[in-house]
């Protein structure tokens, strides 16, 4: 069943947070409607703009039409991922995602005022919500490249007054984490004092974090074990998540992780079956790796075990 992203806000906020993850083709697709029924949690579906065009948007709006009906337990929001105003709009008259997100914070503080007003408007007259960023993430996911200089954290009395002036439903919040592999070097961390302080700013609503996969160590063991070459990868904490959901944090994104599970099972494959030239063969062990590894992200995140929850006060 889909529903809107502020559905799935009201019921976490303060307790736990949704689990946001990234889709590209079928076994991502499949992995994830498994991994989250097996750990009975909610869960969004995120669509990016580099998705979209990877095959087609109808192609993979297709796959979770299809999934949605394969697996009728399974509650979530269907997310556009850090689009700009083009694909938003488009997105919106689509008539077929939950939610968008504008990314605009590479403008400056006005301009990114006025472009999420305009994708906020269009999207409240059909019903659908809003997320928008404030501060600047560092790392490459995409076409998103911000180097480190240019990342800042997102000032707190910025936040309050983006949020009233733009009208949007959701913030992602810069608190010290990146896109991709390579989020942290030596003890850095993520920042909850800046956290804690736009919370006091924003009291009860929904705040997003970006750029939040865990970058498994043994992961990246394996992976490099069997011909990789990804040296120094870090990521975010995993056990930092319930800190996060306790001080408004109610989406979290995880892209990378998908992306290192899914590169350790064909190169492991491959390495010691190189006979094999089936492509099932390693989207089977994918799927079945993919769904245990979001049930796993799904304990961290306090959303396993909503399902059946969620699903009575949604019906109330």
């Amino acid at each position: 069943m889909i529903v809107t992203t502020k559905k799935l806000f009201e019921v976490a906020y303060g307790k736990y947070a949704i689990g946001a993850y990234n889709i590209n083709n079928l076994e991502q697709t499949v992995g994830l409607f498994r991994g989250n029924l097996q750990s009975s949690a909610p869960f969004i579906i995120q669509l990016s703009k580099g998705a979209r065009s990877y095959t087609d948007k109808a192609l993979l709006e297709g796959l979770i039409r299809s999934a949605d009906e394969i697996f009728p337990e399974a509650i979530f929001a269907v997310h556009l991922d850090h689009g700009d105003e083009e694909t938003c709009m488009d997105s919106i008259e689509s008539g077929f995602y939950s939610s968008v997100m504008i990314d605009a914070s590479h403008e400056d503080f006005e301009t990114n005022i006025g472009i999420t007003k305009r994708v906020v408007d269009a999207a409240h007259a059909r019903g659908l919500v809003v997320e928008a960023e404030l501060g600047q993430l560092g790392g490459v996911e995409e076409h998103i490249k911000v180097d480190e200089a240019d990342a800042k954290l997102t000032d707190p009395k910025q936040a309050r007054e983006f949020v009233q002036r733009s009208g949007c439903d959701s913030l992602a919040v810069a608190i010290g984490t990146s896109h991709g592999a390579f989020k942290f070097s030596g003890s850095q961390s993520l920042h909850f004092d800046v956290l804690a302080e736009i919370q006091k700013e924003l009291p009860g609503f929904p705040l997003v974090m970006h750029g939040s996969s865990s970058v498994p160590e043994e992961e990246v063991r394996r992976i490099n074990a069997a011909g990789g070459k990804i040296e120094g990868a870090k990521g975010v904490d995993a056990n930092q998540f319930a800190r996060a959901a306790e001080l408004g944090v109610t989406k979290i994104n995880i892209d990378t992780d998908g992306r290192l599970v899914w590169t350790r099972v064909h190169r492991e494959l491959f390495r010691d079956h190189p006979e094999v030239f089936d492509l099932r063969k390693p989207g089977e062990i994918f799927m079945t790796e993919y769904a245990n590894f979001i049930a796993e992200k799904n304990a961290y995140l306090g959303s396993e075990g909503q399902l059946e929850k969620v699903r009575q006060l949604l019906s109330e």
